[in-house]
């Protein structure tokens, strides 16, 4: 039980680290994006420095017997929707690089961290690609309605 609670606290910090560097990331590729006068290419950079340090991972940290091209579906065929995630990515980097100086870096993490909260619920209540399974509560639709009410507030206020 003490080493279970000791991850749930590591992947909670973890979480709360990545978190953190969202709206840092957002507010550094919106103003790259204005100085360069144009949201394409700043997104561009952000995905190849990100590709450049994913690789670097990749070749330090990863054996080499698991980079096989072959292993890839050698175990599991996953359904080709399973590799789009990078379009949700590449959507969400365009939408919050143009948004953010239009709109405002905390307005625009507010609503993404609202939709965020949204869909999780969902994907977990019906164990979505394969997600744990966590069912919808009451106390979980209370907090949804919750941060709505806070969106809304902290919007107004601004």
């Amino acid at each position: 039980m003490t080493g279970t609670l000791v991850n749930q606290y590591g992947y909670a910090l973890l979480a709360l680290l990545a978190g953190l560097g969202i709206p840092v990331m957002a507010a550094m590729n919106a103003h790259l994006g204005v100085q360069l006068h144009n949201t394409a290419l700043s997104t561009v950079i952000l995905f190849a420095v990100g590709l450049a340090v994913s690789t670097l991972y990749l070749l330090l940290f990863t054996s080499p017997v698991s980079l096989s091209p072959s292993l890839l579906f050698a175990t599991s065929r996953p359904p080709l929707y399973f590799f789009s995630g990078g379009l949700f990515v590449a959507f969400y980097i365009f939408t919050i690089t143009w948004i953010s100086p239009r709109f405002g870096v905390a307005n625009a993490i507010i609503f993404v961290l609202l939709g965020q909260i949204i869909s999780a619920v969902i994907v977990d209540h019906f164990g979505l690609f394969n997600a744990i399974k966590i069912d919808i509560s009451l106390t979980k639709i209370l907090g949804i309605f919750l941060m709505v009410t806070g969106v809304f507030l902290v919007k107004r206020a601004g």
